[in-house]
């Protein structure tokens, strides 16, 4: 089934656009109504900051309690919880009694609840649309947010010269109401079963999320990449405002330009959704953040060296191309090799470190330098923090394995028996003592020395390749093929199928058949997306 066809990721997405459009209300009306009522570069950076602190402050326990808890109820509620934090605050402008405190407060408690549906989120699309399909879902979702992007911000700019930013929110909190209604509509469940016995505390649930992003290297470099790029990020988003209205001369109301720089970066955003799965197909998700990321520093630190309007907007739009394929390639990558089971702890995680820690620090880095000099010095100052990313990437396994297919998850993948053993373990496999080949880090693949490939998980399923290549898989409850071409049974029994080649394919827990990592599937996508993703993340982890 297309994702199209799909009812359910049709109610997802939509409750996805939905939300990101009024996201995107408040991800321009926010920053011009603090700085209206303050006049502050640093109230403006804090702003970024209190976004920014809820995943550094919540982001491990949402990650383990959203592995634990039905997805879609902690989506629901922390959408309907926002509706009515965020309406708050045209409620006190109406009163007259709005002031900056209150903004940064809302600011900072609809953070803290939309950590929550993030967590859930990332684990719910990949258990929604099978691991086969993450990349196009992930694409899907991002093209759809960035065409939004292009859009509403210059809609947003418009109503800024008809009404004043407070009441603009009130779109934002109708859309978190129309984002739960759709959530709850999904029949589809969104999570796997999980695996029988008792469960662990949740401090080891959140101690094994850390350890697989710890030690996973590709988890690992995308992370403190993804986070060095979005301390530039967020320190650019800080003083987006005071640095058009004090170095380019655009006002931050009653000015028709705020709308159309808002809106160039959906424009670059676009582009990247549509070349990013082509690239990753080409050339390899390792090369592209080896590629693209010294392009986002590059053009990062041209947009603060600009004083033309007309320049800016053509710098920035090129910047959230790079920039939003970088991020793009990092989260859909994270989700494919994270098992199913860790993949809200592990997610969450790795946005804690780079929006909770990288966003909020470069947001108020930023912030002291301006008020110091000016928001243009800061803008470039802290463009150098993507350039250290770039160093540890070129520095990192990533250039080992560019042109390596990059294992799921879900089964051994094509490093589990590859012939040099160092690329295996850059991949995220270790020796298994003896020589016996390789274990993931999760404790799931091992080679054994004809490299034949088997696939243990922790509910003790187990695959057997034999020395040509075929492979079959079976857990508890199903049967292993060993013909020519492997199949794969989940604890139901419903087989997947495998091609004449020998291709493997793997099944959902519905049955449905999944192309493993391995054949070239349409990929890719961006982040949950809160105001921009807030910012989208800017998380690029």
């Amino acid at each position: 089934m297309t994702l199209l066809a799909d009812t359910d990721f049709r109610r997802y997405w939509l409750a996805r656009m939905v939300s990101v459009t009024g996201s995107l209300v408040t991800y321009v009306a926010l920053p011009v109504l603090i700085y209206s009522v303050t006049g502050s570069s640093l109230w403006t950076a804090l702003v970024v900051v209190a976004e920014g602190l809820p995943y550094l402050c919540f982001g491990l326990f949402a990650g383990a309690l959203a592995d634990r808890l039905d997805r879609r109820r902690v989506m629901v509620t922390a959408d309907v919880v926002n509706a009515f934090v965020l309406g708050s605050v045209p409620v006190a402008y109406f009163l007259g009694v709005l002031t900056a405190p209150h903004v940064l407060v809302v600011a900072f408690l609809t953070q803290i609840f939309f950590v929550f549906f993030d967590a859930a989120n990332f684990g719910a699309l990949p258990a929604l649309v099978g691991r086969g399909r993450i990349a196009a879902a992930n694409s899907a979702v991002h093209g759809g947010s960035t065409v939004l992007e292009l859009i509403v911000p210059g809609l947003a700019g418009v109503l800024l010269t008809l009404s004043a930013p407070a009441p603009l929110l009130l779109v934002d909190a109708l859309s978190f109401v129309v984002s739960a209604l759709l959530v709850r509509a999904i029949a589809t469940p969104l999570q796997l079963a999980a695996a029988p016995g008792p469960r662990a505390g949740l401090v080891r649930d959140i101690r094994e999320g850390l350890v697989f992003l710890s030690r996973q290297p590709i988890v690992r470099t995308q992370t403190i990449v993804g986070s060095l790029q979005t301390m530039t990020g967020g320190a650019f988003m800080g003083q987006f405002v005071p640095w058009l209205d004090q170095t380019l001369g655009v006002r931050p109301t009653n000015d028709a330009r705020l709308g159309v720089l808002y809106g160039v970066w959906g424009a670059g955003g676009i582009v990247a959704a549509l070349v990013f799965p082509r690239l990753a197909r080409r050339i390899g998700e390792p090369r592209v953040t080896l590629w693209f990321l010294p392009l986002s520093a590059l053009f990062g630190l041209a947009c603060g060296l600009s004083t033309n309007w007309v320049a800016a907007a053509v710098l920035l739009a090129l910047w959230a191309v790079v920039y939003s394929v970088v991020v793009l390639n990092a989260i859909t990558l994270r989700q494919r090799v994270t098992p199913d089971r860790l993949q809200s702890r592990v997610n969450t995680a790795g946005r804690m470190l780079s929006f909770g820690v990288g966003w909020p620090v470069g947001a108020l880095v930023g912030g002291f330098v301006a008020h110091a000099t000016n928001p243009r010095t800061a803008i470039i100052a802290t463009a150098a923090m993507t350039g250290i990313g770039v160093l540890v990437a070129w520095l990192s396994p990533l250039r080992r394995l560019a042109g390596v297919p990059i294992p799921d998850a879900d089964d051994g993948g094509p490093l589990a028996g590859h012939a040099d053993p160092a690329v295996a373990a850059e991949a995220g496999t270790m020796p298994v003592p003896g020589g016996a080949g390789a274990v993931a880090p999760d404790g799931r693949a091992a080679v054994d020395a004809d490299g034949a490939r088997s696939v243990a998980d922790a509910d003790g399923a187990v695959a057997v390749a034999d020395a040509g290549g075929a492979r079959g898989t079976a857990d508890a409850g199903g049967a292993a093929d060993g013909g020519s071409a492997g199949a794969v049974a989940d604890a139901g029994g419903p087989g997947g199928s495998a091609d004449a080649s020998g291709a493997a394919a793997t099944a959902d827990p519905d049955g449905a058949a999944v192309v493993p990592a391995g054949a070239a599937s349409s990929l890719p996508e961006a982040a949950p997306h809160r105001a921009a993703g807030r910012r989208e993340a800017d998380e690029s982890t």
